[in-house]
């Protein structure tokens, strides 16, 4: 169980069912009345509304559901309406006589446009429901954009207060000849924000310090092993090598070794801390600085702070659990560099990317090889080494390919630099849409590898490209809805299943947990896979909304799937996933964009397959919709977008009096010091104390700031945190590293929150 709801076992919502009996119950749930009511787990999602699943889930995990629901929402009525009027049309309209010489037709073909005789009248019914189609398309989206902004906006401005609200990041700082990173920004932001500014953190580049603060994790993650293992058997103290991997050596006490290696590292790092801390080296250009409200802050993240526009670059800071820290590090001249070659490399990606492929399967070339390397040829002759290199090698080697791929685009993404997690999974899910795009639908529509479609491509006139892949489209009907039953159908059942995470987590409970925290990391299941999800879910849209007017029979087939999906993920964020971050769907606009851009697609090859239906008196109708569609996509743009990019200094105003009002005597400096303190400077001692401080913080908030300061003394669990308060004296304060929570009200005001920049 701890597989199927790790969420409320990690949470404490739910304890183990089986602690006790036979050999066999630890291992198969032998509760029978339980297999004969597998499936209310089906109502069981469904119960709890969108308010309360904001609320237990985030934003991010509501609005994500809502794409299957708009699935739902715009293709019920479109399959209705075209297995009704479509599919007669075509039936009727005297089969495929005049194509059943060149080509081999199946039933499916029947019932698409394929059907239809050349010059036939008929094709003013398809034309005539594209437009109704991609009428209907457009109307549900703004209507969905319109609610998941209004919704966005309620649930920033329902939020309690939060430190990304008040601060920003500042990159590319200039160097001032004799002084420091920190003084320079101090000064810069008391001269230009004298009323606003509260204090900054600097980063810092502790590269040497993280290594070392893994190796001290691992220590004392041996350590508490060896502790329990004596608790559990006090006649005996566990002991080991200290030889290379205990297998030689001097046989000593485990506790005793591991105190002492913990001890020693304990003075490393506190030597390379203090390096990093006292080493003007170490501070990297790159800083957080905090304001005393929403109003300065919002000034500050969306104005040019010098007359040089390459300098004192702000912009909003994402929330401390969605910094990725590695990437402050990379020097700001660089970014436009790296883009630029990543850019290059997905393009060589998306196109080139059978050349490894090709590469591993000429390998079932066995005369090639046997050229190559004759001195094989003993071993290749072999017939188990014969058949796996024909039948097995080939098909292997493409999975391994497209099982690593999503990790291969979210390391192009990290060398990009961007600085949020919530970002680099955005990028890295635009490039799987990219790939897919090419090699799964245009490449299954056009015969041949990515390369030799654009070889083609590139040798034929523009016009003729919708014509090429439109005379395709309605012959691969069959394949696309084999596809969706195989990826799509399979795809979730295997999602409900879980049958991956419970055999790794059954593998690492067996060799690798050693403590509870190892058996509390090898439970947690991650959040929603976005980079790999997202793309999946827009090819389904993209084939639904392309063949609705083509091959209407394909679309009960994506019915199914986002029916049974979005039941399925619904249980999945209830139950399942945490979420890493809450960017507040600020992935919305890149789903409405390519949704646009499906219908674009669709359009033109519609176009395309219509010329070569002789169709010249109906055709032209359809030029004057991918205009009307890109209008409405502007329109959206320019309506909706400014929720997810900027944040109004009306709203930021109503915001502060609306906290102030709420929380007026919050110490905000206190609230915001070590919010963007990096996390490898909270060591384990550390965080033990700061979590007593934090607790007896909750109990007496107004405390007074000298036990503040005798708290601080002995944790110390930040580096020197610079503030700018001349009206009051500096006081030490405490950071908690919980995650938020969500307190959102459908019924509060809507003004502007905290906001996360789309990339463009």
């Amino acid at each position: 169980m701890t597989v199927y709801f790790p969420k409320w076992y990690i949470n404490g919502g739910r304890t183990s069912p089986r602690r006790g009996g036979n050999f066999v119950a630890k291992f198969v749930n032998l509760n029978f009345k339980t297999y004969l009511t597998f499936l209310n787990w089906m109502p069981q999602a469904l119960k709890m509304s969108e308010s309360e699943l904001i609320n237990h889930a985030g934003l991010d995990s509501a609005v994500f559901l809502r794409i299957y629901t708009l699935g739902l929402k715009i293709f019920v009525p479109i399959t209705v309406v075209a297995l009704l009027i479509l599919v007669p049309v075509n039936v009727s309209s005297g089969t495929l006589f005049f194509l059943r010489k060149e080509l081999v037709v199946s039933d499916i073909d029947k019932l698409s446009i394929s059907n239809v005789r050349p010059e036939s009248i008929r094709f003013f019914v398809h034309i005539g429901l594209e437009y109704l189609f991609t009428i209907w398309i457009c109307y549900m989206l703004y209507k969905e954009y319109d609610n998941v902004a209004t919704t966005r906006l309620h649930f920033l401005a329902s939020q309690c207060r939060r430190a990304e609200q008040f601060t920003v990041v500042v990159r590319n700082m200039p160097l001032i000849p004799g002084h420091s990173i920190s003084d320079s920004l101090d000064h810069f932001f008391k001269t230009n924000h004298p009323d606003h500014y509260l204090c900054h953190q600097a980063v810092y580049n502790a590269n040497k310090f993280a290594k070392l603060v893994r190796k001290r994790y691992r220590l004392q993650n041996w350590l508490d092993y060896n502790q329990l293992k004596f608790e559990r058997h006090p006649e005996k103290r566990p002991s080991k090598m200290t030889g290379f991997l205990g297998l030689w050596g001097e046989r000593v006490d485990s506790i005793d070794f591991y105190k002492q290696q913990i001890k020693e590292f304990d003075k490393k790092m506190a030597l390379e801390r203090q390096k990093v801390l006292n080493d003007p080296k170490f501070i990297l250009p790159v800083a957080f600085v905090s304001f005393k409200s929403c109003w300065g802050a919002s000034v500050c993240a969306q104005t040019q702070q010098s007359k040089n526009p390459t300098l004192w670059l702000t912009n909003w800071a994402p929330e401390p659990r969605d910094v990725y820290w590695r990437n402050l590090a990379i020097p700001f001249v660089s970014l436009t560099i790296r883009k630029l070659i990543i850019s290059l490399s997905v393009f060589a990606l998306v196109f080139f990317y059978m050349i490894p492929i090709a590469f591993v399967q000429s390998l079932a070339n066995l005369e090639g090889l046997e050229r190559v390397a004759p001195f094989l040829m003993p071993v290749i002759e072999l017939k188990f080494i014969k058949s796996f290199l024909q039948g097995f090698l080939p098909g292997l080697a493409l999975k391994i390919f497209l099982y690593i791929l999503p990790t291969i685009l979210m390391i192009m993404s990290k060398i990009e630099g961007h600085i949020a997690l919530s970002t680099l999974e955005r990028r890295a899910s635009a490039k799987y849409y990219y790939f897919m795009l090419v090699n799964v639908f245009l490449g299954s529509i056009v015969t041949g590898t990515a390369f030799q479609q654009l070889h083609s491509f590139l040798h034929q006139s523009p016009t003729q490209i919708p014509r090429t892949i439109g005379v395709s489209i309605p012959m691969k009907a069959t394949f696309f809805i084999t596809y969706i039953m195989v990826d799509g159908w399979a795809g979730i059942a295997s999602e409900i299943l879980r049958l991956k995470p419970l055999i790794i987590f059954h593998l690492k409970n067996m060799f690798l947990v050693k403590t509870e925290r190892d058996r509390e990391k090898a439970m947690d299941p991650g959040s929603v896979d976005y980079p790999e999800t997202l793309p999946s879910l827009q090819l389904y849209f993209l084939l639904g909304i392309v063949y609705a007017v083509v091959t209407p029979i394909l679309l009960p087939f994506i019915l199914v799937f986002f029916a049974f999906a979005y039941l399925v993920y619904r249980h999945q964020i209830i139950n399942v996933y945490n979420p890493r971050y809450e960017s507040g769907a600020a992935f919305w606009p890149h789903v409405h964009s390519r949704i646009i851009a499906s219908l674009l697609i669709s359009q033109l090859l519609l176009m395309g397959l219509l010329s070569t239906k002789k169709a010249a008196n109906s055709t032209p109708l359809l030029v004057i919709l991918p205009i009307l569609t890109l209008s409405f996509h502007k329109y959206c743009k320019n309506r909706f977008e400014p929720a997810f990019r900027k944040y109004p200094l009306e709203e930021a105003m109503a915001k502060d009096i609306m906290d102030r009002t709420t929380e007026p005597d919050i110490n905000l400096k206190a609230f915001l010091a070590d919010a963007y303190l990096h996390p490898i400077f909270r060591t384990f001692e550390e965080e033990e104390l700061v979590e007593v401080r934090v607790d007896k913080v909750t109990v007496d908030r107004h405390q007074s700031y000298a036990d503040n300061d005798q708290t601080s003394d002995l944790s110390s669990p930040s580096p020197p945190h610079h503030s700018y308060q001349p009206t009051s004296p500096h006081q030490d304060v405490y950071h908690h590293g919980l995650p938020p929570q969500y307190a959102y009200n459908l019924a509060s005001p809507p003004h502007y929150g905290y906001h996360y920049e789309v990339e463009p």
